[in-house]
């Protein structure tokens, strides 16, 4: 018997039992529907998280104290004052492969205009520092050198601020607003950016000059953190080994001994959040594809079960000449086609499901064709694995025991 008859009667067999065959079905499709939607959704996710941090700048380079260890007590990067404005002037001048440098020192506090009050962030930065964080201005303008060197009051806010101040439209370039009772003149308002991959509102800051905040709100001499820009994502790694060299000379660091900053750069954090991005789309994969597992026990079950229903029929083809082989392929392709069928209504529910999630979850989701490819392969070995036992022995029947069989 040729291939096309068998899946004729594979067809046929398997359309005389529906509801049978349907529910034999159900673990691939819900499995192979289950894989492809959590695929899609952590490559979607990792995507998203790879776009919000290049977004940042795929080229930023972060500066910050690194924890040490201080009368048998960790003290965190954010407690210690290892870093100085010379420092930031030092990367800048002596760093040819950084394009930026600007410092950052942060003040927490309520921001006051008239009756209207909000708590929010004062960072005090560089000149430099909207280029790196890629913030644009809206309105007005971004303070400058001199502004920065003669600590002027002068101040940037993001739209948060200037929807709880003000209220939303209005532009409160030119006004007067109080930081921990400093009187600060808005010059500028930045273009809203949005959550970042971390949760953070970007647009709920207030940015002025760095001496501003060191001299008028802080009373300090550190700074927190230094931010930079390579000039091309290629020579983020070279930028931050210039770093490094110019740092640990400033500090006057010895050969074997620990730096005390640490560096982390745009690619770090991609590489990072991709890694357990990974992780948690293996995981969850894993676990729907547990339902292949028991898709594929059930195809099995259901095949055994088919065999010894039809002992006598196939008792009777052999009597006339049918081959164990023809045998084997006829319920072996009944097995194919049951994994295959449900594979590929489990496809197109997982494609679907995908996008339903997006829309209402708004989780971001893309869907790969090689998942689509793998779960169509899974689901033809499945058919093959799991459907040549049965078919084996549906080959191996004695014809006059079979034909004797009630």
């Amino acid at each position: 018997m040729n291939i096309r008859n068998l899946i004729k009667v594979a067809f046929f067999a398997l359309r005389r039992n529906k509801f049978r065959a349907i529910l034999t079905m159900l673990g691939i499709i819900i499995g192979v529907a289950s894989v492809i939607t959590m695929l899609a959704i952590g490559e979607g996710s990792k995507k998203s998280i790879q776009d919000q941090i290049s977004s940042m700048g795929s080229n930023m380079i972060m500066i910050m104290p690194a924890s040490q260890q201080m009368g048998g007590v960790q003290q965190g990067g954010s407690n210690m004052e290892s870093l100085e404005v010379e420092d930031y002037l030092a990367i800048k001048e002596k760093c040819p492969s950084v394009i930026y440098a600007s410092p950052e020192v942060r003040a927490s506090g309520q921001s006051v205009y008239g009756n209207e009050n909000w708590p929010t962030t004062f960072f005090g930065v560089g000149s430099d520092y909207l280029a790196i964080k890629k913030f644009e201005i809206e309105s007005g303008r971004m303070f400058n050198d001199h502004d920065i060197e003669v600590a002027a009051k002068v101040v940037v806010v993001g739209q948060t601020v200037v929807e709880n101040l003000f209220g939303k439209g209005f532009d409160p370039v030119g006004q007067t607003i109080r930081f921990k009772n400093i009187p600060v003149k808005i010059i500028g308002v930045l273009t809203e950016k949005g959550e970042n991959t971390f949760g953070q509102d970007q647009d709920d800051v207030i940015i002025g000059p760095y001496t501003t905040v060191q001299k008028r709100i802080l009373a300090i001499t550190h700074i927190n953190m230094i931010f930079t820009s390579a000039k091309s994502e290629a020579l983020s790694a070279q930028a931050s080994d210039e770093i490094t060299t110019v740092l640990r000379e400033r500090h006057k660091i010895q050969d074997g001994q620990e730096d005390d900053f640490q560096i982390r750069t745009q690619a770090e954090l991609v590489k990072t959040f991709s890694s357990i991005s990974n992780i948690l789309t293996i995981l969850l994969s894993a676990i729907a594809g547990i339902s292949l597992l028991v898709g594929g026990i059930g195809i099995m079950n259901i095949m055994y079960v088919s065999v010894t229903e039809r002992t006598r029929e196939i008792g009777l083809r052999m009597s006339i000449g049918g081959r164990g082989v023809d045998i084997l392929m006829q319920f072996l392709i009944e097995s194919i086609l049951l994994s295959i069928l449900g594979g590929v209504i489990g496809i197109i529910l997982g494609v679907g499901g995908a996008f339903i999630v997006s829309s209402v979850a708004g989780w971001p989701v893309a869907i790969m064709p090689s998942a689509v490819i793998l779960s169509f392969i899974v689901c033809t070995v499945i058919g093959v694995f799991f459907g040549w036992y049965p078919a084996r022995k549906a080959a191996s029947l004695n014809p006059i025991d079979a034909l004797r069989y009630e």
